[in-house]
């Protein structure tokens, strides 16, 4: 089917899935726990946390690193936002019932301005938004990040890029979610191929004139036999029913034709020789 690159009115939601959507938070659930453990933990890349007080973590979802910092670091105020307010009232009952007074969430849109004064959080950290931030956004939201953290603060960044299997369905099937993504004006990618924000994450921070700027890699397993694997079905089945009207919307493919193909896709992550990896990049620096 022919495909089209879409054009898009300045206050159209750039939410792929329904951030509202009940499957996706039981999604973003697992796949928080799943990144922190495969990831090494809260702060795998052990920066400097001695003057880190007030923490702020955008589009939190659900709210798992969120509560996590707040259980690991009892010392700090940690606040998370999303757009979601189911998300957020979920998160404000975990807070509540696991004893976390330090930490407290609020419904907030991070594509605009940020309702928290100048100099008010001392790290602000973010995993995976790329599925709902186009490409001219970016500076912005680094921006508007410097802005409410306070001088010698530490920005936190974290993407991803879907990696390799071994598997035809699965493949094509990830093969399209990227470039219905190109086709939405999502990407960086000149073809289609790729997301292209990890690449994209290090000149973002330099040209925002942050410093002592390092990055730390991480590749997750998904393959048969690998504790990861139950987990990256789970992401992986619900994705795909939730892209379902983005996927028809670009031109890629009708309803009919994607769940054909998707569900074939995740029957081959129980076979026996599946394997799968996937690429993250965490980038970090300070506010000058």
């Amino acid at each position: 089917m022919a495909a089209q690159d879409q054009s898009h009115a300045p206050d159209e939601s750039t939410y792929v899935v329904d951030a509202q959507s009940a499957a996706e938070m039981s999604r973003l659930m697992r796949q928080e726990k799943l990144l922190t453990r495969s990831m090494g933990g809260i702060f795998p890349e052990g920066p400097d946390l001695s003057g880190v007080r007030r923490v702020l973590d955008l589009a939190c979802g659900p709210g798992g690193w969120v509560l996590e910092t707040a259980f690991s670091y009892p010392e700090m105020r940690v606040t998370g936002v999303d757009i979601s307010e189911r998300a957020v009232a979920y998160a404000n009952a975990q807070a509540m019932a696991q004893h976390l007074p330090n930490a407290s969430f609020q419904v907030m849109n991070v594509q605009q301005p940020l309702a928290f004064a100048d100099a008010s959080f001392d790290l602000v950290n973010e995993r995976l938004i790329v599925g709902f931030m186009r490409p001219d956004k970016w500076p912005g939201l680094i921006q508007e990040c410097l802005r409410i953290l306070r001088p010698g603060g530490i920005l936190r960044f974290t993407e991803f890029e879907p990696g390799f299997t071994n598997k035809p369905f699965l493949e094509k099937a990830l093969g399209m979610v990227t470039r219905a993504m190109k086709l939405g004006g999502y990407t960086f990618s000149p073809d289609g191929l790729h997301f292209n924000i990890i690449p994209m994450l290090p000149g973002f921070f330099r040209e925002a004139g942050l410093q002592r700027i390092q990055k730390m890699a991480h590749v997750i397993e998904f393959s048969e036999n690998v504790e990861a694997r139950d987990s990256f079905y789970h992401d992986t089945a619900i994705g795909f029913q939730l892209v379902e009207p983005f996927i028809e919307k670009v031109g890629l493919a009708t309803v009919g034709e994607w769940r054909e193909i998707y569900k074939k896709a995740i029957a081959e992550i129980f076979e026996e020789d599946f394997r799968a990896i996937w690429f993250f990049l965490t980038v970090w620096g300070r506010k000058p």
